[in-house]
C-alpha cells in the first residue's frame, strides 16, 4: 500500500460527520481515489447520478475551462454510508452548477462534500442541497467556496436545508467561504426544521391522506435542488427516484 493511501479518519475536518465503521474497514486505495474531468473552454459537462445502493465513496476533481459550464445532479437514497465529494477549479467566466439530494432512513449517513475553487476572475457558482431524514439518519452537506487574490467579480452561492421527519434524525452543514478577493459576491444560507404542520393541515382538511400529504410536501422541498435541470424528463426521473424511498416508510416519531 502506498504511503499516500491512507485510511481518514473523523478528525480528519472534511470527514468529521462521516461514518467510523465505515471508514476502519473501508480500502485505503479505494477511498482515496479520485475521478477527473476537463470541461473545455466554452463548452458545457454533465453528471447526473442516483446513488441507491450499497456504502460508496465517490470523488471527482474537474477543471472548467474560460466560459466552460459544469452542471453536477446527484441523490443519495442508498448505503449506510454514502459520500460524494466534487472538487471543481473555475477559470474566467466559468460556472459550476449543483444540486444533491439525500433521502435516508435506519442509521444511514449520507453526504455532500464540495470544494468550488474561483481562480479566476468573474466565475459563478452555485449550490442547492436538499436533506430528508428520519429514524436515526444524518444528512450531511460540508461545502467549502475558495475566492483567489486575483479572482474579481466571482458569484458564489450555496444553500442547505434539511427537513427531519422523526426525532432521532440528525443533519449538519458546514459552510466555509476563504475570500481573498474584495469585490464579490459570496453568500451561503442553512435551515434545519421539521415538516410545515400548517401546511399539512391545510392538505388534511382537502381530503389529503397524512401519506399523500407528506409526499407531496417532500417533493416540493427536494425539487429545489433539481430546478436547474432543463431536462424535464430527467428532472422528474430524479425527483421520483429519491420520493421512493418514502413508500412504506415507518414514521413513528414525527418531529
Amino acid at each position: 500500500m502506498s504511503e499516500l493511501a491512507t485510511l481518514p479518519t473523523k478528525r480528519d475536518e472534511d470527514w468529521r460527520y462521516a461514518d467510523g465503521e465505515y471508514l476502519a474497514a473501508a480500502d485505503a486505495q479505494a477511498i482515496n481515489h479520485w475521478r477527473t474531468l476537463e470541461v473545455p473552454a466554452g463548452e458545457t459537462r454533465s453528471e447526473i447520478k442516483a446513488h441507491q445502493s450499497g456504502g460508496m465513496t465517490d470523488r471527482l476533481r474537474v477543471h472548467v475551462g474560460k466560459g466552460g459550464r459544469f452542471e453536477a445532479f446527484h441523490s443519495i437514497t442508498g448505503g449506510k454510508y454514502s459520500r460524494v465529494e466534487i472538487e471543481v477549479t473555475l477559470e474566467e467566466g466559468a460556472h459550476f452548477e449543483f444540486g444533491g439530494v439525500t433521502v435516508g432512513s435506519g442509521d444511514k449517513v449520507q453526504e455532500f462534500v464540495t470544494r468550488v475553487i474561483h481562480s479566476e476572475p468573474n466565475g459563478t457558482s452555485n449550490q442547492v442541497v436538499r436533506a430528508v431524514q428520519w429514524g436515526k439518519s444524518v444528512g450531511n452537506f460540508l461545502g467549502r467556496i475558495e475566492v483567489v487574490r486575483d479572482a474579481q467579480k466571482t458569484d458564489a452561492a450555496q444553500n442547505f436545508r434539511a427537513l427531519l421527519l422523526e426525532k432521532g434524525a440528525t443533519a449538519n452543514t458546514k459552510p466555509e467561504l476563504e475570500i481573498f478577493a474584495d469585490d464579490v459576491l459570496c453568500a451561503h444560507g442553512a435551515a434545519i426544521g421539521a415538516m410545515d404542520e400548517q401546511a399539512r393541515f391545510y392538505m388534511a382538511a382537502r381530503g389529503l391522506t397524512p401519506e399523500a400529504a407528506q409526499r407531496l410536501l417532500v417533493q416540493a422541498f427536494i425539487g429545489d435542488a433539481f430546478a436547474s435541470l432543463d431536462d424535464d424528463d430527467t428532472r422528474e426521473r430524479m425527483v421520483e427516484g429519491a420520493l421512493a424511498q418514502l413508500e412504506g416508510a415507518r414514521i413513528e416519531n414525527p418531529v
